[in-house]
């Protein structure tokens, strides 16, 4: 089986925003992890901020041919770091083995609520 992705990500544009009562759906970013390999990967978060030092060496691990998303608005999701809101922030991502890795964003402080993807750097 050949399995996709890569080992090291990086991801530059975190801001999470504001959490809101408009609509049905909560205002958060994540991060998705997919593990396409017949066995286990371990992963790293490294969290930077631009005003404060990076929490390093998350490890997550993620599950032969699973997927993972990590609710950066969710402490629990990244073994007690907590990011505030309206902080900015940027990933890197490093893997045991290649993974696919994606990161979104869904905006909900306006009337129309916005989802997008974060491009991300791989090597």
């Amino acid at each position: 089986m050949v399995s996709g992705g890569k080992k090291v990500w990086y991801f530059a544009d975190g801001y999470l925003p504001e959490k809101s009562t408009v609509g049905n759906m909560e205002a958060h970013e994540a991060l998705m992890l997919f593990n396409t390999h017949e066995e286990e990967v371990e992963v790293w978060v490294d969290i930077y901020f631009s005003d404060r030092e990076p929490e390093k060496n998350i490890c997550i691990r993620v599950l032969p041919e699973r997927i993972i998303a990590l609710r950066m608005d969710h402490p629990e999701d990244l073994n007690g770091v907590k990011i505030p809101p309206l902080t900015q922030y940027a990933l890197r991502v490093r893997a045991s083995l290649p993974v696919v890795v994606q990161f979104g964003r869904v905006d909900t402080t306006q009337n129309n609520m916005a989802y997008y993807v974060g491009v991300g750097y791989s090597e």
